[in-house]
């Protein structure tokens, strides 16, 4: 079983730069990918990135790639999204989550894990 628990989000502007934090709890967390999916009001769910917790191997969403990062702190086990050059668009609730296999994130299911969600408001 894995656990996640995000912080972080909040109100930004256009421009602006906004990092969030999901903590990392659980028996085998090690065997997962973690990473983030973001849900704007009427809209389905988009998958933003995923860090591999074994080597670090990260993994994009077209919309975000050029703009956002993905990294994990060992020590802390934590995975972090700093998000820069922040849009209107951006606008989201932020789900912390685990896919186990490869490429689960394009699926139906996404992930096998997920945090409560944080919101993130940028504004114009």
């Amino acid at each position: 079983q894995v656990r996640l628990a995000e912080s972080g989000g909040g109100l930004a502007q256009a421009g602006d730069s906004l990092r969030l934090s999901c903590e990392v709890s659980g028996r085998d967390f090690f065997n997962y990918f973690i990473g983030w999916f973001r849900q704007a009001p009427g809209k389905e769910r988009e998958f933003v990135a995923v860090i591999r917790w074994g080597d670090g191997k990260t993994y994009y969403g077209d919309s975000v790639k050029e703009r956002f990062s993905i990294s994990k702190d060992d020590n802390k086990i934590t995975v972090s999204l700093q998000m820069n050059n922040l849009k209107p668009e951006d606008t989201a609730v932020y789900f912390c989550a685990a896919p186990r296999v490869i490429g689960d994130w394009y699926s139906r299911r996404g992930a096998d894990y997920w945090g409560q969600g944080t919101q993130v408001t940028v504004s114009s």
